[in-house]
């Protein structure tokens, strides 16, 4: 079914818009929960009630992020059904799988559990707190990985199979969906990402109290695990970055073009370290596609396929496509799409009409042709290539900021253990203020993830333009700036909540 542009576009920024909000509240959680179990672990096994206030002066904070950030949770699930219900009908099947285990395993698990870690002190015994605050961090990540081998399909579908009948795709393989490669390089680089973040909040907030000369004890503590955590998370977080770049590579090349700007493909490619792009380049007209640029040699083929001298296609191999290295371009795609698409027509007809023989032969030439079905729809070559600037500097701002967190954590790892931490006041006010950089980090992160797909709502298999639903463009609009109000409400709620919290700062209790 056919939309118009507009309401396509404020479909895709209210759920955009829903997402952003969403993420700001989702991996402080995913990692203020490990942080609070290792606490509550040093508390239980040395008896020391230091460390009991130091565990629920974060576990406070913690549960005024996770509960603000259920709503948007909530209303994003929803928005699959309002603003992209053609979506759910086509990948119903599969897509909503992940997402009713995770309401009905892990995210029970985790808001029961919760109950019991909050409210529970002096009412359950200290080993019974201590087993329901590390179920909480993980069913808190048991939720991500159902929510991210969602996601993960989406940018690799895998163990399905089409029904020309009803037009749906039907999950035939439950453990293939599972186990994608991509949705598990993907949920371990998100989740370790969460645990970045969080590091980086409580390294901050208690940057502030040594700022201010109060509660140094308690700061410097919360440093030590905070900065280990962190750092420990930030090495892992750049392994799985390797693993996540690799699948992108394999499965979804025009991503990994868009990334690094890359338009004329080449061996040996290497990375851009930094560099400015030139808005007036196009596609196929053999400019320059940088102002300037500093590059690492090589480190794009390794990067992308662990071989120092592999062909990396670039945009125009894809468009114009590259008989030596095998690259079919989108115009032929689009060909044998269109094939598919006018098969699927035609079986349907002939079904109807009860022409056996005719039906048996549509039949099978839509299934030679449906693997490339997506690309039917696509008006022109060019609609299959992402917004290559915003790609590409959401990408470049993601590495830059991961590599300048791993450097605060380092820091203040050893400035705290040689006891120098609260002399060096230049780090930190530099650690305080690094906190935005990180919310920065992981928006960057999901920008690129999701706008290096498009055209694509399922990749190469169903654009957004077939996803959405037949509602008015101006009841789009309106919840729009309804959404914007109220995500914008809550996101205050927490900041004066939480400010105000940590201005009273940890009490004995």
């Amino acid at each position: 079914m056919e939309h118009s542009d507009l309401l396509i576009d404020w479909s895709r920024a209210q759920f955009a818009l829903t997402a952003l909000y969403h993420w700001l509240f989702v991996p402080l959680t995913l990692g203020l929960t490990f942080i609070v179990a290792i606490m509550e672990t040093i508390y239980v096994r040395s008896g020391d009630m230091k460390w009991k206030t130091i565990t629920k002066f974060w576990m406070g904070l913690l549960a005024i992020n996770f509960a603000i950030g259920l709503a948007t949770g909530i209303i994003m699930e929803f928005e699959f059904g309002t603003n992209w219900s053609n979506y759910s009908w086509i990948v119903g099947d599969i897509f909503g799988a992940p997402l009713a285990i995770e309401g009905l395993m892990a995210f029970f698990m985790e808001s029961t559990f919760f109950a019991v870690m909050f409210f529970g002190w002096d009412k359950v015994s200290k080993r019974m707190h201590l087993v329901s605050t590390w179920l909480v961090a993980l069913g808190s990540n048991l939720s991500a990985l159902w929510i991210l081998v969602a996601n993960g399909w989406m940018q690799h579908p895998v163990g399905m199979h089409f029904n020309p009948d009803t037009a749906r795709n039907e999950m035939v393989d439950f453990w293939a969906v599972l186990f994608n490669p991509n949705a598990v390089s993907k949920f371990l680089h998100t989740v370790s990402s969460g645990y970045v973040l969080a590091s980086l909040f409580v390294v901050a907030i208690s940057s502030w109290y040594l700022l201010k000369r109060r509660d140094t004890q308690f700061a410097r503590r919360s440093i030590i695990v905070a900065a280990t955590f962190g750092l420990t998370a930030s090495l892992f977080l750049l392994a799985t970055g390797d693993e996540a770049a690799h699948q992108v590579a394999q499965t979804q090349p025009m991503k990994l073009a868009a990334m690094e700007g890359l338009y004329e493909g080449e061996g040996r490619a290497g990375i851009i370290a930094f560099g400015l792009l030139d808005d007036s380049k196009e596609i196929g007209d053999g400019k320059d596609p940088f102002h300037f640029s500093f590059e690492i040699p090589g480190a794009l083929s390794f990067l992308g396929y662990h071989d120092i001298d592999a062909f990396v296609p670039g945009i125009d191999d894809m468009i114009y496509g590259n008989e030596k290295h095998h690259v079919m371009s989108i115009p032929e795609k689009m060909r044998q799409g269109k094939i598919a698409v006018n098969a699927l027509k035609d079986y349907k007809q002939y079904k109807k009409e009860g022409d056996v023989v005719k039906t048996a032969a549509a039949l099978k030439t839509f299934e030679e042709y449906q693997h490339f079905m997506g690309y039917g729809y696509l008006d022109k070559p060019e609609d299959a290539v992402p917004n290559v600037a915003i790609a590409f500097y959401s990408f470049h701002t993601m590495v830059g900021l991961g590599s300048l967190f791993m450097l605060i954590f380092f820091m203040a790892l050893y400035f705290t253990m040689i006891n120098e931490i609260e002399k060096k006041r230049w780090f930190l006010y530099a650690a305080l203020f690094t906190l935005p950089l990180g919310y920065v980090a992981q928006e960057a992160g999901w920008i690129v993830a999701e706008s290096g797909r498009q055209p694509w709502a399922i990749q190469d298999m169903l654009p957004v333009g077939m996803a959405a639903s037949n509602i008015s463009s101006t009841s789009v609009m309106i919840t729009f700036w309804l959404f914007a109000v109220l995500f914008t409400g809550l996101l205050i709620a927490e900041v004066k909540i939480m400010l105000k919290q940590i201005k009273i700062g940890p009490e004995e209790h």
